[in-house]
């Protein structure tokens, strides 16, 4: 049976599961780029760089393998713009008597799927994206037994779904979960190992002229653009963290450093989340090294909780939440993001090296996203929409799927507790205790009040003030309201003042003037 198969620009891996059983002979992959998925957000350039690049690259792979590839690029004059409309067209070219396609990463998407077969009156097969481990009725079973649900009782079951280290029915070591050992500060005069970076061949040329062009007015910079674009590339990275990187990841893989955005961390994610790296075997991979007496406990247990624990755990909330997750504000904040989040050009140290970097690279790595942005947004109220919405422009590996539930539920607690016990809000003494940010900003993070303190640290005891009506109750956050209580009358108006002052220079950045940048 003539069969299409339309590959999705985040499921380039050589054993999706659309290609399961397919017969090369009887087989037309249809490969998309379309206007509607760049322009849906206003997505960073080098995101959108590189998810074309390795579009292009993996349909050249396949074709040497032996398949029949469609590809239909970004500005091709004959484009429709949409993955239905182009779906359309490759039926009117190939007569295919049915279509193969692997579920969407995301609810709009699927959407789309799920009408193909109605729209085209042929057999519309979707099959589970096997490339995780659990589908989405596994979950539901789980949720239904589960009284208060939480990642951590999920990243056990999944522990032992996988078999990853785990000795006969127990964790290795004696516990699941060595978080506590993964908090040290980084040293600022060490030797951080620079990973690999790959020059971009002819394909990946073009693709840059072309975003250069078309998104000009897109954030983020393309210059020294060095991603790997391949399943080759990305396994040579892969290999590089696990030799340079792992064996010292665990102790400071929360750690900020002025100057220093990789650190330990593995720059994977993009790679993993387009499927270009296979999650489960780079997590087997990182249990041989601690295995091998390579890597020590913390390192593989802390990496491997990051991708079947969390990463499958957001995955599943997303999904079984349903499709108006996204609307949830369980906090009623509305404030607009300041414009600083666009252009990094703010005077509060970790806030500017943050964002620089998101703007030069595309990349924060996680305590960065949820410790700094997400925190200040969080303090300052801001619509937890808009801040999803920057969170999916801006990251190179930030798919719906796994960056709404990060961004919606963990950062900025609007789905009221769904997928964290608390929100992450902090001053910045914790900031200060995990980088050295403060020591080259021009606030004094050991001051709540006057004009040179930090800002986020009346800010958090403000947002505990205003939010005390939905958070008072929350047995995690008894100690932060009893020290709040602890401050007098006149103490408490002053750092409510200072914040007021802050969130009052934020709404006059609008637009950006010189002076209207006073306060951040």
């Amino acid at each position: 049976m003539s069969t299409l198969v339309p590959i999705l620009g985040d499921q380039l891996s050589f054993a999706i599961s659309s290609l399961r059983d397919a017969d090369r002979a009887a087989t037309t992959i249809l490969m998309m780029e379309v206007d509607a998925e760049t322009r849906y957000v206003r997505h960073h350039r080098r995101k959108i760089a590189y998810i074309l690049s390795a579009m292009r690259h993996h349909a050249e792979a396949l074709r040497a393998l032996g398949w029949t590839v469609d590809y239909v690029r970004l500005d091709d004059p004959a484009n429709r713009g949409s993955f239905t409309e182009e779906l359309q067209r490759a039926i009117d070219r190939h007569r295919p008597e049915r279509i193969v396609v692997t579920e969407a990463g995301e609810w709009r998407v699927q959407a789309m799927l799920e009408s193909w077969e109605k729209l085209t009156g042929l057999k519309v097969e979707i099959r589970r994206d096997t490339r995780f481990q659990i589908g989405r009725k596994a979950f539901a079973h789980w949720m239904a037994q589960q009284d208060v649900p939480r990642m951590e009782y999920f990243y056990r079951a999944m522990r032992r779904h996988t078999g990853l280290l785990i000795d006969g029915n127990d964790p290795v070591g004696g516990r699941w979960n060595f978080d506590a050992e993964n908090r040290k500060r980084a040293p600022p005069d060490a030797s951080y190992p620079r990973p690999p970076e790959f020059e971009p061949d002819a394909i990946t040329c073009d693709v840059l002229a072309l975003v250069e062009t078309r998104f000009a007015d897109h954030f983020g910079s393309l210059d020294a653009f060095g991603f790997a674009v391949t399943a080759a590339q990305a396994e040579t990275l892969q290999a590089w963290f696990l030799d340079h990187a792992l064996p010292h990841f665990g102790d400071t893989q929360d750690a900020m450093l002025v100057g220093e955005p990789v650190l330990w961390h593995s720059l994977l994610s993009p790679y993993i989340n387009s499927g270009l790296l296979d999650p489960l075997a780079l997590c087997r991979a990182v249990e041989a090294r601690y295995r091998a007496g390579e890597v020590p406990i913390n390192a593989a247990e802390g990496f491997i909780r990051q991708i079947i624990g969390w990463r499958e755990y957001v995955r599943c909330i997303y999904w079984w939440a349903g499709a108006d997750y996204g609307r949830r504000n369980a906090l009623g904040a509305t404030r607009k993001l300041p414009d600083f989040y666009w252009t990094g050009k703010t005077r509060s140290r970790c806030l500017s090296e943050t964002i620089g970097q998101t703007l030069d690279l595309a990349y924060a790595h996680h305590i960065q996203r949820l410790m700094v942005t997400g925190n200040f947004a969080l303090l300052i109220g801001a619509d937890p929409a808009e801040v999803h919405r920057w969170y999916l422009e801006v990251y190179a590996d930030a798919y719906e799927w796994v960056e709404l539930p990060n961004t919606l539920g963990m950062s900025q607690f609007a789905d009221g507790g769904l997928l964290g016990s608390k929100p992450y809000a902090a001053s910045g003494a914790y900031i200060n205790k995990m980088s050295d940010y403060c020591r080259h900003c021009d606030y004094d993070v050991r001051k709540r009040t006057g004009d040179d303190a930090c800002p986020f640290n009346s800010l958090y005891w403000d947002f505990l003030a205003r939010n005390r009506s939905a958070l008072g109750d929350n047995e995690r956050l008894a100690m932060p309201y009893r020290n709040w209580d602890r401050f007098g009358a006149r103490e408490q108006a002053a750092i409510r003042a200072r914040a007021a002052e802050v969130l009052a220079g934020l709404d006059h950045a609008r637009p950006r003037t010189d002076q209207s940048r006073k306060l951040l």
